[in-house]
């Protein structure tokens, strides 16, 4: 293991270390920000990972939308000029909470260039202003109207992924629970990026990687779950928390796990429940990664490789016979 300046044993990949300092020290402008009102904390929350979701692949072409029944706004990223493509939709983390669109922006088009897909990112609406099942609700929502009219937009009705890191995460698999709940097909595929999926979860993890050398605390995910959750009982509805899910039927599920996060034995245990219900499942956890590293993919070789990995993989499950026409 790395040894942090104090001497202690560091169990962090170092270029991920860098990234947790950097995004602590530029929360730390702000001493006063948990006291913050949250409007302000947003904002603040924006310029902390600006930096994070700059560089990266340039799109063919991006074009935002308000789509479906509940007019949700959707931001559309084509990595090519192919007149049809296959979608992974992508849901942002900030635990229903925080973030958008333009802090995922990077990571998006990430998917977009490695995958060769289209990424409709959904702008959902943030908690606690409005809480579960509103987020999800839109999310389906969208779902729903790329099988009916994403034809006329040139994604492909039939090939739909759909993918988000931490709260995201817990979003991708509740909708589609919600969608096999109401006697539809799920989508494609599933890809959880180091999700929050039991709001009670009593893991060794939590006590592990907890505190300010990582970048979520148990103190923080408790906020988040208050947040989304409108009483003690959504805690019990697998669509709120997925982990009380009946699993059979989903679709392929990739799990990119960070090894250094809360979060992490409840990714295993998720794996491991949708892997004994006869899913199709991916197990990748990262070593020395930590919450949220997939952001820091312009300094560190691991969130790359996790990256293309993850890439491949959707690749593999959306864009099989998929032709080149218009390229």
């Amino acid at each position: 293991m790395n040894q942090t300046t104090a001497g202690v044993a560091d169990d962090l990949d170092p270029d991920i270390r860098r990234f947790q300092r950097e995004v602590a020290a530029a929360y730390g402008r702000y001493p006063d920000f948990e006291r913050l009102p949250l409007p302000e904390r947003r904002r603040v929350a924006e310029e902390v990972r600006a930096p994070w979701a700059a560089g990266g692949p340039a799109m063919f072409g991006t074009e935002m939308l308000n789509v479906g029944p509940l007019g949700v706004r959707v931001r559309i990223y084509r990595p090519d000029r192919r007149a049809v493509l296959p979608v992974l939709i992508y849901v942002h983390g900030g635990g229903w909470t925080m973030f958008s669109l333009d802090t995922h922006d990077r990571l998006m088009r990430e998917y977009a260039a490695r995958a060769g897909v289209a990424v409709v990112g959904i702008d959902y609406s943030l908690s606690p202003e409005a809480k579960f099942p509103c987020a999800l609700e839109e999310i389906v929502s969208v779902g729903r109207w790329l099988r009916a009219e994403g034809e006329v937009h040139g994604l492909d009705p039939q090939r739909i992924a759909i993918g988000g890191d931490s709260a995201g995460a817990n979003l991708s698999v509740a909708a589609n629970l919600a969608l096999l709940r109401d006697g539809e097909a799920p989508l494609s595929a599933i890809l959880v990026n180091y999700g929050a999926f039991d709001g009670r979860a009593d893991y060794p993890s939590y006590r592990l990687y907890d505190g300010p050398a990582y970048n979520l605390t148990s103190a923080e995910m408790a906020v988040f779950w208050t947040n989304y959750l409108r009483a003690e009982d959504d805690f019990a509805d697998p669509l709120a928390c997925p982990m009380h899910g009946s699993f059979a039927g989903l679709p392929p599920t990739f799990f990119a796990v960070a090894a250094c996060d809360i979060l992490a034995d409840e990714n295993r245990d998720m794996a491991a429940r949708l892997a004994a219900a006869g899913v199709a499942v991916d197990f990748r956890e990262y070593a020395g990664a930590t919450h949220s590293f997939l952001e820091a993919v312009s300094i560190s070789p691991l969130a790359d490789r996790a990256l293309a990995e993850t890439s491949e993989w959707l690749s593999g499950q959306i864009c099989a016979n998929n032709d080149n026409e218009s390229q």
